[in-house]
């Protein structure tokens, strides 16, 4: 602990040890189980959005969010970009599709502020349009909670250093090279301003019905842990209770016999083939 805050003064990340961090990320993802359930019983609506810099850490925390949630209740939702038909609509509209009906939790890997970054700043849409978005957006987001909606907004925070080193390591492997692309390696040369256009979407959108929560991810095991904690200690839930479940006795057999092997089209067993 001591050594942890010491690299904390001199502005050093220690990684949190990985023993402690497997050990605490399987506990709270116990508690999200438990979360989930609580969510399905009482028709609640959960909207968390993961937003912030290319490589800072969003979608490896979705990832151990939903790790162990049911999909039927729990789901990702991570829009391609708008479509032709898309680009004529209202600008929320799409994303009001994806929307938690009672009992769901949606988990948003960008969002309706895909408009106050990257559109933003690559000029993909317009002064007015960007304008028009700064204004509605808050109505937009108080309509939600007003209505029930459970809103989390999280942005995760990482140095220009760290996302550079970030991109360096996906470059070079090849399992992880498709995370790149030539818009996230340009946000390099516009940092500044992505900086800018961050800090003026927190200036009209960090409101009290829907503050946003900042991430500190230089250490993605501590950002794991903090993000996961946080959004637990915000809902109420509480652990339900379930009917207790015991297998059935197999019944006696009725003379059924399996079709032969030889008469399906079986998969090679490449798993012998490289245990020789």
């Amino acid at each position: 602990m001591a050594t942890r805050a010491k690299a904390a003064r001199d502005g050093k990340v220690e990684r949190l040890p990985k023993k402690v961090y497997e050990g605490e990320l399987l506990r709270l993802q116990a508690e999200l189980v438990k979360l989930q359930e609580w969510v399905r019983v009482e028709g609640a609506r959960v909207v968390v959005i993961f937003e912030g810099r290319d490589a800072a850490g969003k979608g490896s925390t979705i990832k151990r969010v939903a790790e162990y949630l049911n999909p039927r209740v729990a789901r990702i939702a991570a829009l391609p970009a708008p479509t032709e038909r898309q680009r004529t609509q209202w600008y929320f509209q799409r994303y009001i599709e994806h929307l938690p009906a009672a009992g769901e939790i949606v988990l948003f890997d960008r969002s309706w502020y895909n408009r106050a970054g990257v559109e933003r700043v690559m000029g993909f849409c317009t002064n007015q349009e960007y304008t028009r978005y700064l204004h509605q957006c808050p109505i937009f987001e108080r309509l939600l909670v007003e209505d029930g909606v459970l809103l989390r907004k999280y942005w995760f925070s990482v140095s220009d250093s760290e996302q550079e080193n970030r991109f360096r390591s996906r470059l070079e492997d090849p399992m992880r090279r498709w995370k790149l692309s030539p818009m996230d390696l340009e946000s390099i040369s516009r940092w500044e301003d992505y900086s800018r256009a961050k800090d003026e979407m927190f200036v009209h959108t960090d409101i009290p019905e829907a503050p946003w929560y900042v991430v500190e991810s230089e250490d993605k095991r501590s950002a794991r842990i903090n993000m996961i904690a946080h959004l637990l200690s915000t809902i109420p839930y509480h652990e339900v209770q379930r009917p207790p479940l015991a297998l059935p006795p197999r019944p006696p057999s009725k003379g059924y016999q399996r079709t032969p092997r030889e008469m399906q089209t079986q998969v090679p067993n490449h798993a012998a083939q490289i245990h020789q």
